[in-house]
């Protein structure tokens, strides 16, 4: 691991070349500009789709009164929750790392000056022994970002489009024109949920209309209009097969608690080593994470995701080293486990382990049973066998809160 390049770059007295000052700032504005491509073309077919099926197919073919007032009636229903949803995933801000894990000009320079990566490493290692982090890189060493000159909180990363490291980055939407993270994550699945439901309203709906819509006869504007109908049920269609398939996926990474990123690259535990499924709670719980504990609100998207974006609770196996040997009925150290969340835990008291872990793990019945801490602090250890929790104060995270 070096920082020396990027380091360099950060001190390098500004120089803006032959192109002056403006160019730069010019082509920025330009790219910027060009990101909202995307976002606009999903908008135009959201539109030329509302002007088909409400105009054209409800009000031109559709010849039932009742029947052209229940199909406008949950179109709009969908549509709105569509919208809305696509509209929180485009317009909420991403979770920025808070400063205080960004390494102060004091210790880059001490970084700079090592003469070792593994002086580095301690250096890193120094700093961060007071930060919420768990996890590690290849190399056994804290996750520095060099572009950034920040410690990585567990799993964040940085976006190379964005340009700044990412609370719980799953990864960066053209679509959306925003990265998929630990803020917008919920409104991003329900936005493939809703578009999925939308585009297979309109197909089912639609399709009972394709040989209709080819008469000639009829009233007029029915043979203009048919061309709408006809294209608005193959573009449906050919949005709800690719949507499938990405929407599955999604509700599989949640239900594992895993992002994109950590299904192609493990996480990796200070203690432990890689662990895929050292985030993983149980399938409620792992969901819960994501959309609150509130069942009323979990398909609305409003803001119900659980804890701060910087902690989440693991097994207790990736929190501190193994102990080799323990006196028979003695008190085993604290696993402290700070987390800002109502999280739902599931836990194991076997004779030889205790281990905070999700339901799907192995333990017989009579070895398990539910606690939901009402706190963001948690205590786990053994008094002669039997396995206690405490908790603190509770509190729930808002996205707005992370500074």
């Amino acid at each position: 691991m070096s920082i020396t390049g990027n380091y360099d770059h950060y001190h390098r007295s500004g120089s803006t070349g032959s192109g002056g000052p403006d160019r730069p700032e010019r082509c920025a504005c330009c790219v910027r500009t060009m990101k909202w491509f995307p976002v606009l073309f999903i908008v135009s077919v959201i539109g030329w789709s509302y002007y088909a099926f409400v105009v054209q197919l409800s009000f031109f073919t559709v010849t039932s009164v009742v029947q052209r007032i229940l199909f406008l009636l949950f179109y709009h229903l969908i549509l709105i929750m569509f919208l809305w949803s696509y509209y929180q995933t485009v317009f909420t801000d991403i979770g920025r790392v808070p400063s205080r894990f960004r390494v102060p000009r004091s210790e880059l320079d001490r970084l700079l000056r090592a003469t070792s990566e593994e002086e580095q490493k301690q250096i890193l290692e120094a700093f961060a022994k007071e930060l919420p982090i768990v996890t590690r890189t290849l190399n056994a060493s804290v996750r520095f970002c060099e572009k950034c000159r920040l410690i990585k909180p567990d799993r964040a990363h940085h976006c190379s489009v964005c340009g700044v490291c990412v609370l719980k980055l799953d990864h960066h939407c053209p679509w959306v024109n925003n990265c998929i993270n630990f803020t917008n994550y919920k409104y991003f699945i329900l936005f493939l949920g809703y578009a999925l439901l939308y585009c297979l309203y309109i197909a089912f709906t639609t399709v009972m209309y394709m040989e209709l819509i080819w008469s000639v006869s009829g009233r007029e504007g029915k043979v203009d209009g048919r061309f709408h109908i006809l294209f608005l049920f193959f573009v449906s269609l050919m949005f709800a097969i690719s949507l499938v398939s990405l929407f599955g996926y999604h509700c599989y990474l949640v239900l594992l608690n895993r992002t994109t990123l950590e299904s192609f690259r493990t996480p990796i535990f200070r203690y432990g080593g890689p662990d895929k499924n050292g985030f993983s709670l149980g399938k409620l719980n792992n969901f819960q994470e994501v959309f609150g504990d509130d069942r009323k609100l979990w398909f609305v998207p409003v803001y119900t995701s659980l804890g701060d974006g910087m902690v989440y609770p693991v097994h207790a196996s990736h929190l501190t080293a193994p102990v080799a040997t323990a006196s028979p009925g003695g008190l085993t150290p604290a696993v402290s486990s700070e987390f800002s969340a109502n999280t739902r835990i599931t836990m194991l008291t076997n004779k030889d382990d205790d281990i905070l872990m999700g339901g799907d793990e192995v333990g017989s019945e009579a070895d398990q049973h539910q606690y939901k801490p009402n706190g963001n602090h948690l205590l786990y250890q053994q008094q002669n066998g039997v396995s206690t929790m405490m908790t603190t104060t509770p509190h729930r995270t808002r996205p707005e809160d992370i500074v």
